[in-house]
């Protein structure tokens, strides 16, 4: 394939990765059978000139990371040349690494192919679930500048350092956008960089580490605009704005270098990035396809074959061209978007407990706290069964039971459920206090079991005042937040407002107004054209749980906000 043919297949996986968990709720898909258990270990450096004699044909099934969409066109090279064809059911890598740990990853996959292990290999729940890795691209963790924010910065891309990079945050003379942490590797990747690059870490991350490098990390997150749950939809969000669309346009992008540069190839002029990594370090992907311990002989053979295929020069070089993401076999040169000065990698935590408590720092004490308003679908359709999984999933957040969810609600958070059927029930507005949360929590939950269901639906109608109620939110008390709205609904609006009369309401709001996305849930009968329309004319993102569960939705919306 041409270069210039592969454009077109670029910005479809752009695309694609931007979507990569929509459709399943970001909840992978199982395989069709479970296998028994090998004994192989390969090694990440092999590199053989010439392709594996195809054996016999095979399906591998693989739990990989949403980016990886982009590789569809070299996978299908690669099951001409061995014969395996490549199942991916795509998750995010710390929601995969938790499907590894907790065994639901055994028999019902032969690998995994996250952009990094270090957060899973920090797991001893999962050492033993992991036969062997191998390496087979790299795409370090960078930061797009707008180009023309960039000559204001006076900064040498080929010389800028994170400590420039955190000045000019906190100084006020840059705005950016990062995924969140807690669920996408580009996010965590950028997390840990920035934390042993501002404490001056030479080793393993430590807890004093992360002690020193708070005062500027929570300087540096005050820059920080926009927050995704994976790097695709992130680049898609800025992208939009670009060419005109609602939100905010940043000054900067966190993201994976490979990200960063497919996405020029879509922008406008003005809306173009300058990749930089940053002279004192990076922390990078660097995509370890990774037999499980449970997968067959079979499975093992053909994990072996497509291994040593994806590592020949000729594919390593298609890789490159492909994905913009860097080969690992020595001769090979890196594709021509890619610099080839080296940068050295920054230090990772040494522990799953300095990593999680890096995670729960970030959510609760170091980014912008968020407003949220929840509206709910009350109607006559959700009783029974449905409201009660409605109760599950927000008592979840709040900690019921004494099952926390891992991205419940925050320390600082403000959160508002609005209960409505053919119109507005009650609101009720929680402020969750930094210290001593679990009143507010507590409260919350209180409102969630009083909902009973009655009535018919009016979205569009309470998506207005939910709109209304937020502007009045943000005029009483103008801080800083990311704001949002998430619309929980088993049905379609047949009451009130009509889609055309929110599209004239939506398009009258101000410019903060506008920037507010919705977050349509698709649950019960919920009419997906209404629903996605809804998304695409807000900015927002379309979640299934349709297909998955209501409560893993509500967390993994919990990445947008």
């Amino acid at each position: 394939m041409t270069r210039r043919g592969l454009v077109g297949a670029l910005a479809l996986g752009l695309a694609a990765a931007a979507t990569g968990c929509d459709g399943d709720g970001g909840k992978p898909k199982p395989g069709p059978s479970p296998s028994t258990t090998p004994s192989t270990t390969t090694s990440a450096t092999s590199s053989p000139t010439t392709s594996p004699s195809s054996g016999a044909p095979y399906t591998l099934r693989i739990l990989a990371g949403s980016e990886l969409q982009d590789m569809q066109p070299v996978l299908e090279d690669v099951r001409k040349a061995t014969g395996v064809t490549v199942q991916l059911s795509y998750t995010g890598t710390l929601d995969g690494a938790q499907t590894v740990s907790s065994g639901k990853a055994d028999g019902t996959y032969d690998a995994i192919w996250f952009a990094s292990n270090r957060y899973l290999r920090l797991d001893q729940s999962a050492a033993g679930k992991l036969l062997s890795d191998t390496s087979v691209m790299l795409s370090p963790v960078a930061l797009g500048v707008r180009s023309s924010v960039l000559g204001t910065l006076g900064w040498d891309p080929a010389k800028t350092t994170w400590s420039q990079v955190g000045a000019a945050v906190a100084a006020g003379k840059l705005t950016f956008g990062m995924a969140d942490p807690s669920q996408s590797n580009s996010g965590l990747s950028a997390l840990i960089a920035l934390a042993s690059a501002f404490s001056g870490a030479q080793a393993a991350l430590t807890q004093d580490d992360v002690t020193k490098a708070a005062p500027a990390l929570r300087a540096f997150f005050t820059g920080q605009k926009l927050t995704s749950g994976s790097s695709g939809w992130l680049a898609q969000a800025y992208q939009r704005t670009a060419q005109g669309g609602s939100g905010e346009m940043l000054g900067a992008l966190v993201n994976y270098e490979s990200v960063l540069l497919s996405l020029n190839r879509t922008l406008p002029s003005a809306g173009q990035l300058t990749v930089i990594r940053p002279t004192d370090g990076v922390v990078s992907a660097d995509y370890p396809l990774t037999l499980l311990s449970s997968a067959s002989a079979a499975a093992a053979d053909a994990f072996s074959r497509l291994t040593a295929e994806l590592l020949r020069p000729e594919i390593q070089r298609e890789l490159s061209d492909v994905t913009e993401r860097r080969p690992v076999v020595a001769g090979v040169a890196p594709g021509p978007g890619l610099g080839s000065d080296r940068r050295p990698e920054l230090p990772f935590p040494g522990s799953r407990a300095v990593a999680d408590a890096l995670l729960a720092a970030y959510q609760n004490q170091l980014r912008r706290p968020s407003r949220t308003v929840y509206v709910l679908d009350t109607s006559g359709s959700m009783k029974g069964a449905r409201l009660a999984a409605l109760q599950q999933a927000l008592g979840q957040l709040t900690g019921a039971g004494g099952n926390l969810a891992a991205n419940g609600f925050r320390e600082r958070e403000e959160v508002t459920l609005i209960s409505f059927a053919d119109d507005v029930k009650w609101q009720h507005t929680h402020q969750i206090p930094a210290d001593a949360p679990q009143t507010a929590l507590a409260a919350i939950n209180t409102d969630v079991q009083s909902l009973s269901a009655e009535g018919g639906t009016a979205i569009y109608s309470t998506l207005e005042q939910a709109y209304q109620l937020l502007a009045q939110q943000q005029a009483a008390t103008p801080d800083d937040r990311f704001t949002s709205i998430v619309l929980m609904t088993d049905g379609e609006s047949n009451e009130g407002a009509s889609a055309d009369d929110f599209t004239a309401f939506y398009r009258k709001l101000p410019a903060a107004g506008q920037a507010v996305p919705v977050f349509p849930i698709l649950f019960g009968e919920g009419a997906k054209q209404q629903l996605q329309g809804i998304a695409d004319l807000t900015g927002g993102k379309l979640f299934d749980a349709m297909t998955g569960s209501l409560d893993g939705v509500f967390e993994e919306i919990r990445g947008y906000q």
